[in-house]
């Protein structure tokens, strides 16, 4: 889908969807805990969808009325065996399932879309390798099959903290005590804190030393957490902050603030983006990226740390918001570990604006078209987050239509 965006002052009122992170989070939590569980504000979007498809699949009762799931758990012994689940495009449901399967002693097949499968798994490949379990990766897939055994599982925490959290969400059904040590600096430490507070609601028990040492105790089944409710997506809230600075008066209606989301730093980076060139980190943020490099492209320019990570999202973040801004008038230099780019100059571009299969590249581009005007192909890619993110803008007076409404 091609959308035209022309120059707009973006002003009106708006509500941010609820959090992806936390609603896989307490979906999968629920799906494996004895009792029943309601998940009120649940998202309605393909990476959640991937979840709840999977969940279903693998056996869990889940009754779902518009924005309000009601789930049965199940024991993880109920995993049917030699079952296929599609995690379609979702790296999140990917990650903290395949651990379920991996302490469920059955034999079970993950499929999703290639580049899903061309992001790191390495963690579960060697756990699974050392204790002699299956693992058979193809292009489009990954089988595992065999009882994963308590233990002391030692990786990195700089390659993503979604291996933490699977091993977190799903080591409590063993039968022994396991501990994951973390032998690096640990990135996106707060989404390990999502899982932590996940688990306690549902009755389990780890034992963090630090965010870098874990002890779960086997033999946990976890009870059922009566009524929850999602808190606001602050990554998702950060466009529409950053289409604050364009000169209108853009409101978040009814928000939520859980205080425990790593990207609720947002407001405080766009202050600083807009006051001056700055220099800031990413290493518990990184989906922040392409916003703030648009905020920065806006203003002053700015430098971003940690960004080494970007290179393994759905695009490699770094280098496309690169290529893209530069149909812009903006210079960035995409290093290994940093990217600067530059501030003030800006042209609409000749040419239309690529979204490379990736939601938040489109949606941080639009914030930029708002000022330049411009056109972004692959637009529907949104749908993988905020599939109303268009019709939000359009609720904003931001002038846009798709390449049908011009036909028609």
């Amino acid at each position: 889908m091609r959308i035209v965006i022309r120059q707009s002052v973006p002003h009106g009122t708006v509500q941010i969807p609820a959090s992806k992170s936390i609603a896989h989070r307490y979906l999968i939590a629920a799906a494996f805990s004895a009792g029943h569980t309601v998940i009120h504000g649940l998202p309605d979007n393909a990476d959640i969808r991937a979840t709840l498809d999977c969940l279903r699949k693998m056996g869990a009762r889940i009754l779902l009325c518009g924005e309000t799931a009601k789930v049965d758990g199940i024991r993880i012994g109920d995993i049917p065996d030699g079952i296929a689940v599609d995690c379609h495009e979702s790296g999140t449901t990917l990650r903290l399932l395949l651990p379920f399967a991996m302490v469920s002693g059955k034999r079970i097949t993950f499929k999703g879309a290639e580049r899903l499968f061309a992001r790191p798994l390495s963690v579960y490949e060697d756990i699974c390798r050392a204790q002699e379990m299956l693992w058979q990766k193809r292009a489009d897939s990954v089988t595992v099959g065999g009882m994963l055994h308590a233990d002391t599982f030692r990786f990195p925490g700089n390659i993503s903290s979604q291996f933490v959290s699977g091993l977190l969400l799903a080591l409590p059904h063993l039968g022994a005590e396991s501990t994951v040590l973390l032998t690096s600096a640990v990135e996106s430490a707060s989404y390990i804190g999502l899982t932590l507070a996940a688990l306690n609601r549902f009755g389990y028990r780890v034992k963090a030393d630090g965010i870098q040492s874990y002890r779960i105790p086997g033999g946990q089944t976890g009870c059922g957490a009566g009524d929850l409710t999602v808190p606001t997506d602050q990554s998702a809230a950060a466009f529409f902050g950053a289409m604050q600075t364009l000169g209108g008066e853009v409101r978040l209606a009814h928000f939520c603030d859980d205080g425990m989301q790593g990207d609720r730093v947002w407001k405080s980076y766009i202050e600083q983006l807009c006051a001056e060139n700055c220099v800031l980190s990413v290493a518990d943020c990184p989906d922040l990226a392409p916003v703030l490099m648009v905020v920065a492209a806006l203003h002053h320019g700015c430098t971003l740390l940690d960004t080494a990570r970007l290179r393994f999202k759905e695009s490699d973040r770094g280098a496309v918001m690169a290529q893209e801004l530069e149909k812009c008038g903006v210079w960035v230099v995409a290093e290994e570990n940093s990217i600067d780019v530059s501030g003030g100059a800006l042209h609409a571009p000749a040419v239309p604006i690529c979204a490379h299969n990736d939601h938040r590249i489109a949606m941080s581009l639009a914030v930029l078209l708002c000022r330049t005007g411009g056109v972004i192909d692959g637009a529907e890619c949104v749908a993988k987050s905020m599939p109303e993110f268009w019709q939000m803008l359009r609720a904003l007076e931001v002038d846009l239509h798709t390449e049908r409404d011009s036909e028609a």
